[in-house]
């Protein structure tokens, strides 16, 4: 009698953590994980606040093709004289494919000398890459690239 009691509530407690496992497979969808565009667009306006952004004196620099998205190096540079009258006050990288789209900001001052930034980044999947640049006068600029990422970071399940 009390093996076959022990041999039930096994089972039953087999049952429940199936289905325990599958609901939480629903609820926790792999492709939810990642950004859309349209969060990239949202974390954009609202890094401008709505403002016009034009193309050009931002170039990002990244691999075309990274074998592993957990160490990509990314690099931004924007042409600025870096004068007290003329300078780069922040950038910001958005990756459309990351869980979080706004992956970093940089503050900068004329005392930085150039607006040069060399960094490594964790990438989520293959995806588009934006550098926005808000100069000392308020504009907004950028440059941006593409990259094919063969395996994957920013995934884990935490």
């Amino acid at each position: 009698m009390k093996k076959t009691i022990h041999n039930h509530r096994r089972h039953w407690l087999k049952q429940v953590r199936g289905l325990g496992l599958l609901a939480l497979g629903f609820c926790v969808n792999p492709m939810s994980a990642f950004a859309k565009k349209e969060d990239a667009d949202e974390a954009i306006k609202k890094i401008t606040g709505g403002a016009a952004i034009r193309e050009g004196k931002v170039t990002l620099t990244i691999p075309p093709l990274v074998e592993n998205g957990n160490l990509v190096v990314l690099k931004v540079s924007v042409d600025s004289p870096m004068t007290a009258s003329d300078y780069v006050k922040t950038i910001h990288v958005v990756a459309e494919g990351n869980p979080l789209p706004n992956i970093f900001t940089v503050y900068l001052s004329p005392r930085s000398g150039t607006a040069n930034i060399t960094t490594r980044v964790r990438l989520a999947d293959s995806q588009k890459v934006w550098a926005i640049a808000q100069m000392s006068n308020g504009s907004y600029w950028q440059g941006s690239a593409d990259t094919l990422v063969t395996l994957s970071a920013c995934t884990e399940m935490v």
